[in-house]
């Protein structure tokens, strides 16, 4: 009877030991999710007077509209300033930061995104799975850094086939067949194919086409020490590239910093029967009078689509905002399908949103059509910083190729050591 009793006393013992032990983590995780909820839940509620927006250079036409629906939504007086999205955004933002004079949110290339969530001056935004799919999830990926989000895509850019249409009937399907009728036409001061693959943006296409690709994508994101520019596939791609410039097909004076204004030229004068290009060159092309058929670029000799560099325009909020929660929601208004479908009457700007891909504004315009079929194989720049260590070795390698001052294997060789000590040497702890 003892024994039992005993044994009784020291389960009771044991008992009251482990509910002591575990009340306070208990409580812990009841009250403190609660707690930090309603905190959140207060800061969102609480609307400002104002909210700032930095905009891209000449593109405000498309924001005012936008900016009147939400100011008419919620009651919240937006005001904007344009910068060019390129350089000035980047650089004001460094120095009105901490002076506390910053915008709430402000417009940025993706490419510039690791560099400027390391220096802490934008905020990773938190969105509905619901808003998420609105875009396209190559433009979205573009917007994630180190697992997390910190933008909304507005607009995305990529290159694609552009033709004379008095000169070639025609986008050719191949660039077997592109090939065969460059040599016809390329005679007498004329060219029937034209583009900038000494300058690695462009050669990407072709070299990432072949089975290259610049740093391995894995689980994790980019990883920097995977670098695959002189891979099998890299050099049978700068070796395709050579072949162009060795028979003559390219002029020597596009090679070089003077390179994209000398094909513009010749192009725009009608010496000139296609071009890879961007967007951007449209314009220009029409101005000049020169009736342009567009398209997607034609398939690589492997059978392999082009995957050219993709740009992809963000709305992202800055680290200094007092008001992330508004200023989240000011991005989602910005960027929403009706938003997005006025920015493109507006400006011509080709939104993410996966609905209009299929829209007639997209698909009955001859331009918007070929980026939006193009994209679908485009890959997004690297946002991570190691990649402004890979612009200057890349296209020092292409120029040597395109000269003949090296091989291919060589040159790719020692562009990629170049990026490899760079790295190295310029981030040693990333």
């Amino acid at each position: 009877m003892k024994k039992a009793l005993s044994i009784f006393m020291m389960l009771m013992l044991l008992l009251g030991i482990l509910v002591a032990c575990g009340a306070p983590e208990r409580e812990t995780r009841s009250k403190s999710p609660d707690e930090t909820k309603n905190k959140d839940k207060t800061a969102e509620e609480a609307k400002p007077e104002k909210l700032i927006v930095w905009e891209d250079i000449d593109k405000a036409v498309a924001l005012k509209p936008a900016i009147a629906s939400f100011e008419k939504e919620y009651g919240i007086k937006v005001e904007f300033q344009e910068l060019n999205m390129a350089d000035k955004m980047r650089d004001q933002l460094r120095l009105d930061g901490p002076a506390g004079k910053a915008p709430d949110v402000v417009t940025l290339p993706h490419d510039q995104i690791g560099q400027v969530v390391i220096e802490g001056l934008i905020q990773e935004i938190n969105v509905s799975d619901d808003v998420l799919d609105t875009f396209t999830e190559s433009s979205v990926n573009a917007q994630m850094y180190d697992g997390k989000l910190f933008g909304l895509p507005k607009a995305t850019e990529t290159p694609v086939f552009i033709y004379n249409k008095a000169l070639m009937s025609k986008a050719p399907a191949t660039m077997d067949e592109l090939y065969t009728e460059a040599k016809a036409l390329t005679k007498g001061g004329q060219y029937g194919f034209l583009a900038l693959w000494d300058n690695f943006y462009f050669a990407h296409g072709v070299i990432a086409g072949m089975g290259g690709y610049v740093f391995n994508q894995t689980d994790n994101g980019l990883d920097p020490k995977d670098l695959g520019l002189n891979n099998i596939g890299a050099v049978e791609g700068a070796k395709y590239i050579q072949k162009w410039y060795k028979e003559g097909l390219f002029p020597k004076g596009i090679i070089g910093d003077n390179g994209g204004s000398t094909k513009d030229g010749l192009f725009n004068q009608g010496k000139v029967a296609s071009v890879m290009d961007g967007p951007w060159a449209f314009q220009g092309m029409k101005d000049a009078g020169i009736d342009i058929g567009i398209s997607e670029l034609p398939t690589l000799p492997n059978g392999e689509h082009m995957k050219t560099f993709m740009g992809v325009k963000g709305w992202n909020v800055t680290a200094f905002t007092k008001h992330p929660y508004w200023s989240t929601k000011l991005i989602e208004w910005l960027t929403n399908e009706e938003n997005a479908k006025i920015r493109f009457e507006l400006t011509q700007e080709i939104p993410p949103v996966k609905t209009l891909i299929e829209d007639p504004i997209i698909t009955d315009n001859e331009g918007a059509k070929a980026v939006a079929i193009q994209s679908q194989y485009a890959v997004p720049m690297p946002n991570i910083p190691e990649m402004a260590e890979v612009w200057e070795p890349a296209g020092s390698a292409l120029q040597t190729i395109a000269t003949g001052k090296a091989e291919p294997k060589a040159a790719m060789d020692d562009a990629v050591k170049s990026i490899e000590t760079n790295i190295t040497t310029n981030h040693p702890s990333e």
